[in-house]
């Protein structure tokens, strides 16, 4: 590499600067404040671990998304996580073994083999939490409503929210009795909403009533109000359907009450996390911006790998792209600059200073004024051996 290129950082690794910085921790320090207040307790887990817990039951895109490399003390393969959700479920399930709902709550770096999309970072900055234990509807209310409480105390003006549930496909394709190929491809064409092509293959694959439910699926999207309309059209389907919608019609009866701003929009064909996903899925979005600001849903049974199956629930939101949604502050704190000539007489002023929570900065060699960088708006003085802080011209 030429000298001039290593200042380079490879595509889609970013670095945060001081002043964005600044007003990135104290967003997180405020996100991590409300989800203690929620009772969710701390965890900090590894950067790196074996793949064969960091991948166990989060499917084929978390494993393509996860660098690997060789552990050189124990010969086994290494991960660097692309998710902290199932570090927590290994905790929960192992480490910590509680009995009862347990929530727990992060915040740390991820990194990703490749960016989601085009103009994403590789390595964002998670913040989530999880709760386990609790397999009612109960706690898909309690993690939506946190998402939601999370987004409108950062400063988000308008709330926007998909939700769907993966249960419904799910029923329907173990009712029809597809193979795991034909599943993969029905779930394929969802995804590209193709309503010609959507249709012909069920034509060619289902019969009897499920033909009719099939091809409704993609159209069943839009406001509440498909709730109803879904619950008259799958009448006859399997049970499993029936309380699929009954949970979402209570989840969005709770959200209406509690956040009668945000909007709601349901799509049953929505299969976000459909490989390890087992219920409810969600998602955060704001005006003009494409990808989704935080993402959740229920994944029951992950902690089977590490010999304790628990009902799970949880989100997460890139915390450095949620900053950057949000307007920008002037909060930046200020200083008191201290000039070379006093800084050794100075240091027990200094040091009361710092204590009382003040930013002070030395000045270096011939440095008379602050550099604009170190906004420093007062400074130390001495008059006679006393010393006072001023305001800087």
């Amino acid at each position: 590499m030429n000298q001039v290129d290593r200042w380079m950082l490879p595509d889609g690794i970013e670095e945060v600067l001081p002043e964005e910085a600044h007003h990135i921790e104290n967003l997180r320090r405020r996100i991590m404040d409300l989800f203690q207040r929620w009772g969710y307790d701390l965890i900090i887990p590894s950067m790196v671990e074996f793949t064969d817990s960091l991948l166990i039951g989060f499917g084929q895109d978390l494993d393509l998304q996860t660098f690997k490399v060789t552990d050189q003390l124990s010969g086994r393969s290494l991960g660097v996580r692309a998710d902290i959700t199932p570090q927590a479920a290994r905790i929960d399930a192992h480490s910590l073994r509680r009995e009862g709902v347990n929530r727990l709550c992060y915040a740390g770096h991820v990194l990703y083999t490749r960016p989601k999309s085009a103009l994403a970072s590789r390595n964002p900055l998670q913040v989530g939490v999880e709760l386990f234990g609790e397999s009612g509807i109960d706690a898909d209310i309690e993690v939506v409503s946190l998402m939601l409480t999370m987004l409108k105390k950062a400063g988000l003006k308008e709330l926007h929210i998909d939700l769907g549930h993966v249960g419904i496909f799910k029923a329907l394709a173990a009712d029809a009795g597809l193979t795991p190929q034909q599943e993969k491809s029905f779930f394929d064409l969802l995804q590209t909403k193709a309503i010609a092509d959507i249709n012909a293959w069920v034509d060619s694959n289902i019969t009897g009533p499920a033909v009719e439910w099939f091809k409704a699926l993609p159209r069943l999207s839009g406001s509440v109000t498909v709730l109803q309309e879904a619950k008259s059209l799958f009448a006859q389907a399997p049970q499993a359907i029936h309380q699929a919608l009954d949970n979402l019609t209570a989840l969005s009866d709770v959200l209406i009450e509690r956040y009668p701003s945000a909007r709601l929009y349901f799509d049953l064909s929505e299969l976000r996390g459909y490989t390890y996903h087992t219920g409810i899925v969600f998602a955060a979005f704001s005006a003009g911006v494409g990808e989704a600001i935080a993402t959740g849903g229920r994944y029951n049974h992950i902690g089977e790998a590490f010999g304790r199956s628990r009902s799970a629930t949880g989100f997460n939101a890139n915390l450095v792209a949620l900053k950057r949604l949000l307007a920008l502050s002037s909060d930046l704190p200020s200083g008191i600059f201290v000039p070379q000539a006093i800084q050794a007489k100075a240091w027990q002023t200094v040091e009361q200073l710092r204590e009382a929570g003040e930013r002070v900065i030395y000045g270096e060699a011939q440095q008379h004024t602050p550099h604009d960088y170190q906004r420093c708006n007062r400074q130390l003085t001495e008059v006679d051996g006393e010393f006072s802080v001023t305001a800087i011209d």
